[in-house]
């Protein structure tokens, strides 16, 4: 338009048009929320533009966690909003989650009216202040000469460093005319960063000089699996990982040992506290109990989190995949698998050790186990299938049956510990891809506490299958009473029919009590065209230790006597510990 700046074109409409016109110049598909007051100007302005659409959730926490699973499926921005007061403050939990998790997520705090900031008014809230702490910018827009700007930092912010972005809109500003708007390229993601010459040398001299070398992967060791199998493969070192590790490293890998950590299993603690030199790479693993606390080296893109849950002889500030490659033809090929192979030979035993706790008279337990049912649902699901997880037990039966290969994905709130995660996960991971298999494994707790989210899969008609495991009580709290020495208190609680409950919502389900009937159950709930709910009643004594615990903890289960504590099994990671011992020489 005549007049303009270089460079910058008007949007003739409001500053809630010019919001969404900027998204959708972001690639932003689709805002997660609840419609209403000083959220209306954007609503319509949504409504009113090609191409993005208002996804209507019935908490706005849901929204919070769709948005989460989204980012972290597609890697792109995802939009959720609140109107004020009470509406945005329902985001906070799964702003949490999606920060923490450094899901790219821009959250929209409409405001109450500029006029009436500070006067105590209807609403009233002070959003800079409520979302500081789980956002990396939290900024207000109270006139059009600050817009597009914040909004692109905005984005920006969420893109390039990961996590969460705030900004937050009076109602009464949303609908100002709008100013120019620049044509501005937006970033991809984030890019790479190379460690200095200086500690990849450090590095080649230590993983050299080592004899007992061990690997400890995490979420960070996403695309380079092939250069931690080259690593693994020169140093001779069992690999172990984080629960977030688990699906970028474990699948392929002749070098597995396993998962440390309160759900851990295998040997991982113990190849890390036998080893010489343990080597982290992208973990930010923060139990400092099960770390072995010296000999650590530490690999990561994020230099604020070198050395800040153990001490380090040195700290590495490189994307792994690049400082592998930099450090690769610097180190020599060791010989002597002595250590590797005795750690394969004890994570074998190990899962050998535990596996019949859920392999014995199967057929006819009833309760069923929730380890059966995850098992078999690891033999149906896709091999490309995204799978979102409570928190609590659900964890624990993720991180031992559900088998990754490179193209499953498994999302769960992992490191802010939410529970009713599972199911407002699923909506956005299904929403980002209605083609893609999508499983919600809920825990009776998690669904109940956000179960009105069944209506929003009916609402938009989203294959979601919802597998829930039902067991009338919340069972990783049950362990943490016995843990310290307990009895556990208001953990059980009376059964609910699930699937009743997503009948009466319009959803497809079943009901399952035994387990002859499980196999099949899961084969019609995964061979659905639409969404649906399979109820499985599973036993609540099924419950899981880490593989290693200290005295203290044992006297505590001991004080807890009455209910029946199994390990629990690994699914397939046995059949890959058998295999892997194919490597090792014979004495």
């Amino acid at each position: 338009m005549s007049g303009d700046l270089p460079g910058t074109f008007r949007i003739m409409g409001t500053i809630a048009e010019q919001f969404i016109r900027v998204l959708r110049h972001a690639g932003v598909e689709r805002v997660y929320g609840v419609v209403g007051d000083s959220l209306n100007p954007v609503v319509d302005a949504v409504r009113r533009t090609d191409g993005i659409e208002w996804v209507h959730v019935r908490h706005e926490e849901a929204g919070a966690f769709a948005a989460a699973a989204e980012a972290q499926t597609t890697g792109r921005l995802a939009v959720c909003a609140g109107s004020c007061g009470p509406g945005n403050t329902h985001l906070i939990n799964g702003l949490y989650d999606a920060h923490r998790s450094g899901a790219p997520v821009l959250a929209l705090a409409s405001h109450i009216p500029s006029a009436e900031i500070g006067t105590g008014y209807f609403q009233e809230t002070h959003p800079q202040k409520i979302f500081e702490e789980c956002s990396s910018y939290c900024e207000m827009i109270s006139n059009a000469g600050q817009m597009p700007r914040l909004l692109e930092h905005a984005i920006q912010t969420s893109l390039g460093g990961g996590g969460v972005s705030v900004l937050v809109l009076p109602g009464d500003v949303a609908q100002l005319d709008a100013g120019p708007t620049r044509r501005t390229v937006l970033p991809g993601g984030p890019g790479v960063v190379r460690p200095p010459e200086h500690q990849v040398a450090a590095l080649a001299e230590r993983l050299d000089a080592a004899e007992k070398v061990m690997l400890f992967a995490g979420a960070g060791v996403r695309g380079a699996h092939a250069e931690v199998m080259e690593l693994a493969g020169r140093a001779l070192s069992p690999i172990g990982h984080s629960l977030r590790g688990k699906e970028w490293i474990q699948y392929d890998n002749p070098y597995d040992v396993g998962m440390s950590g309160l759900l851990g299993y295998g040997a991982c603690h113990k190849a890390m506290h036998e080893a010489d030199l343990v080597v982290l790479l992208g973990t930010d693993f923060p139990y400092e109990d099960f770390l072995p606390g010296r000999n650590t080296v530490q690999i990561d893109h994020d230099a604020t989190r070198l050395g800040r849950r153990t001490p380090l002889d040195l700290a590495v500030h490189g994307d792994v995949r690049e400082t592998l490659r930099m450090v690769l033809p610097r180190i020599r090929q060791k010989g002597d698998r002595a250590f590797l192979d005795a750690m394969l030979r004890e994570h074998a035993r190990l899962l050998e050790k535990v596996v019949g706790a859920y392999t014995h008279d199967i057929a006819r337990h009833v309760p069923i186990h929730p380890e059966y049912v995850a098992a078999v649902l690891d033999d149906l699901a896709a091999d490309d299938a995204v799978f979102t997880v409570d928190t609590g037990m659900c964890n624990v039966w993720a991180a031992r049956y559900l088998t990754p290969n490179g193209r499953r994905r498994v999302l769960g709130s992992f490191r802010h510990g939410s529970m009713a995660n599972a199911l407002p996960h699923a909506i956005g991971a299904q929403l980002a891809d209605r083609d893609r298999q999508v499983v919600s494994l809920s825990g009776d707790g998690g669904l109940g506490m956000l179960m009105g989210e069944l209506l929003t899969v009916k609402l938009h008609d989203l294959p979601v299958k919802t597998v829930v495991f039902n067991n009338s009580s919340l069972g990783m709290v049950k362990l943490e009473m016995m843990v310290d020495g307990l009895p556990s208190h208001e953990t059980d609680h009376e059964h609910v029919d699930y699937a009743a409950i997503a009948q009466a919502c319009g959803i497809p389900a079943a009901r399952v009590e035994k387990p002859a009937e499980v196999r099949d159950a899961l084969t019609t709930a995964l061979d659905s065209r639409g969404p649906f709910l399979l109820d499985v009643v599973t036993d609540p004594d099924a419950l899981s230790i880490p593989p290693h615990i200290t005295a203290e903890q044992v006297r505590g289960f001991a004080l807890a006597a009455g209910r029946t504590v199994l390990n629990g099994g690994v699914g397939k990671m046995l059949d890959m510990a058998r295999a892997n011992l194919r490597n090792v020489p014979r004495p």
